[in-house]
């Protein structure tokens, strides 16, 4: 076949092909699409050129490093609308493309076929079209000999009615010199495991793992923590860094520029005498430790998840080692971070070094990939620049397929995004500040519409060791509850830190912060103390897993409940015979409401059908839908998420 192909832009500057408003596609194709392995992606463009001849068009894509492309048909609708579809089944980075061409001999078919009605002489038109089976090569073998037999039958007949024949359309349409084939530029996917859509993750101090009071936890005592982190049904347990902490003005308790002696300092601090990025902190334990922390991982069905901070302490071994990696003052003292952060140095990512500390970074993540971590929380990188993000991505992804990087700033609303769109599989949201319902709709709306929904994919955490809302500092059982079914439902991906369970709500008065931090002091707990709401989570984990619905977040619709200290929203997963109905509470009172659901159908063997009942999820009680919903009562103290799933 011939395969010279035109871009686009040069077929438009000739007035061939325009090849427009591709879906999916992000600024143009400057950025990655991201859909996950096994998804099938629909394709859809604009094709046409000027004229009446017959368009064929192929959807082309292959993995980014390979050479051969794989096609798939595309399919015209109206409009010169035209879509198809393809299906990565592994993680990776891939590129898509269109290609269009005139398709001569479906052209010329048309026209006989207009002529025949008319009852127009179309002997010489006969022979025009046998003369381009002459010009079709390339065919496979069982196209090339439909070819042959229709064109020896045309011959010996004298009739058309062998070139008219469906099968030798069908091996003309691959078989044909295409001269005006035209593709569109290249867009680039990025191709992700499931995880990277459904997590639930669990966030804890490794430190503060030990029952000893005033014991500095080991990666021993985290192992012990295991069974039980994973009886809650979280499948990420996601730990603060672990490497050697600074001395030089170390913080103190509560954050104080002053340390005591004892404290432990911040582990964001990142390095000492006894090594940086690449190295444990003495006191956790050893190599061999950590090892059979992930194996323990592994057997229960967990991914550990490390911090990944660019940045370091003052003692860290780069600054005696590279010098020229870090900005320094007139008195030679190096420059510290902005703000009461005297503890931590940012690297000067524009120093003359700049290759080499980039790939000292790098290194020390594939350190860590080498001994069994495959999910990276990114945090203060708001500090380093993008070019710098995309090339560590770019570069992991290329090694590491399989890698989830999760960008963790609360930065600036489109710093957040620009950061998504650069290739972070996963990102933070301000959901820890949406609290009213319009707020929450709002906010849910804007991450699932297009095009954020292709490219930013949020994990809504309920609290983090810097953050504790002010609406948790009442304690409130109900609030944790409806705070935690409020993430684990909106999101595919959602996750809470350590103490959550606990109801622990101190805060520093006026600020959004713990009180006694463990960011700065090491603490102990009674992980089964009296009022924890362990089995709460552990049945919300429970029904996530359970229904497909709840394992995505774009496929996400709002219900008009009149209430508005009431949300209600409806979940479908892709394959839509799984559909989820939420309500939950946003106040403390007890009070009934009306949950419309319209004309909400499910798939029932290939059919759709109306909603006529829900199954109370946590109960399996079940309840009839009349007037297109349903009345309900919610108490927030026994329950403040009432979760269905829909019957037909």
């Amino acid at each position: 076949m011939n395969k010279t192909i035109q871009t686009v832009e040069s077929a438009a500057a000739g007035g061939a092909f325009l090849i427009e408003d591709i879906y999916p596609s992000i600024d143009g194709g400057r950025f990655a699409v991201k859909r996950i392995a096994g998804e099938r992606i629909e394709v859809w463009a604009d094709i046409y050129r000027d004229g009446n001849d017959v368009v064929g068009a192929v959807l082309v894509w292959r993995g980014e490093q390979d050479r051969e492309w794989r096609s798939e048909p595309m399919v015209h609708h109206d409009n010169d609308r035209w879509s198809g579809t393809f299906t990565p089944v592994e993680p990776g980075q891939y590129v898509y493309a269109i290609e269009a061409w005139t398709d001569e001999f479906a052209t010329w078919r048309h026209a006989l076929a207009r002529k025949q009605l008319s009852g127009v002489d179309i002997t010489l038109d006969a022979i025009e079209g046998a003369g381009l089976l002459t010009k079709a090569h390339g065919a496979r073998q069982d196209a090339a000999a439909v070819i042959v037999r229709q064109c020896e039958d045309y011959l010996q007949t004298g009739e058309v009615m062998p070139l008219l024949a469906a099968e030798l359309g069908e091996a003309m349409a691959e078989s044909q010199s295409r001269p005006d084939l035209t593709r569109s530029p290249p867009l680039p996917l990025i191709v992700d495991r499931d995880k990277a859509r459904f997590s639930a993750w669990y966030q804890m101090m490794p430190r503060s793992q030990s029952q000893l009071p005033g014991q500095h936890g080991t990666l021993r005592d985290c192992i012990a923590r295991v069974p039980d982190i994973a009886a809650m049904g979280f499948d990420v347990l996601y730990f603060t860094p672990i490497h050697p902490i600074g001395r030089t003005r170390r913080k103190g308790r509560n954050n104080s520029q002053v340390a005591a002696e004892g404290d432990p300092g911040s582990p964001y601090a990142i390095g000492a005498a006894e090594g940086g990025h690449d190295a444990l902190h003495p006191e956790l334990g050893t190599i061999e430790d950590f090892r059979a922390l992930v194996a323990t991982c592994l057997e229960y069905d967990l991914e550990l998840a490390l911090d990944f901070a660019v940045q370091c302490s003052p003692d860290h071994p780069w600054l005696t080692q590279h010098p020229e990696w870090f900005k320094w003052r007139p008195d030679r003292s190096v420059r510290t971070a902005d703000g009461p952060y005297p503890d931590i140095v940012i690297p000067d990512f524009t120093s003359v070094d700049r290759i080499g500390l980039w790939n000292a970074f790098r290194d020390a993540m594939l350190f860590w990939i080498d001994h069994g971590v495959t999910i990276f929380a990114i945090d203060n990188h708001d500090t380093a620049p993008f070019q710098f993000w995309e090339w560590l991505i770019r570069d992991i992804r290329r090694r590491h397929p399989q890698v989830i990087l999760f960008s963790k700033t609360y930065a600036r609303p489109k710093l957040m995004n620009g950061l998504a769109k650069l290739g972070f599989t996963q990102s933070f949201s301000y959901f820890p500040w949406r609290t009213e319902k319009w707020e929450l709709e709002q906010y849910l709306g804007e991450l699932t519409r297009y095009p954020e929904r292709d490219y930013y994919r949020p994990n809504l955490f309920v609290n983090t060791p810097d953050l504790l809302p002010y609406h948790l500092q009442s304690g409130e059982a109900w609030m944790f509850k409806s705070r935690v079914a409020l993430a684990a439902t909106l999101s595919g991906n959602y996750g809470i830190y350590s103490g959550f369970e606990l109801l622990e709500h101190e805060a520093i008065p006026g600020r959004e912060e713990y009180l006694d931090s463990e960011k700065y002091q090491i603490r102990q707990r009674d992980w089964d103390k009296a009022g924890n709401i362990k089995s709460y989570i552990t049945e919300l984990n429970r029904i996530r897993n359970e229904n497909a619905a709840l394992r995505q977040t774009a496929n996400l619709r709002f219900l008009g409940i009149e209430d508005g200290e009431t949300i209600g929203f409806v979940k479908q997963a892709t394959d839509p015979a799984n559909t989820v109905v939420a309500a939950i509470a946003l106040t403390g009172h007890a009070r009934e409401f009306w949950l419309p659901l319209g004309d909400l159908t499910v798939d029932v063997g290939g059919e759709r059908r109306h909603v006529t009942a829900l199954e109370n999820l946590l109960t399996g009680e079940q309840s009839r839908i009349e007037w297109g919903g349903i009345r309900l009562r919610i108490d927030p103290d026994r329950d403040p998420a009432l979760l269905f799933r829909c019957l037909a």
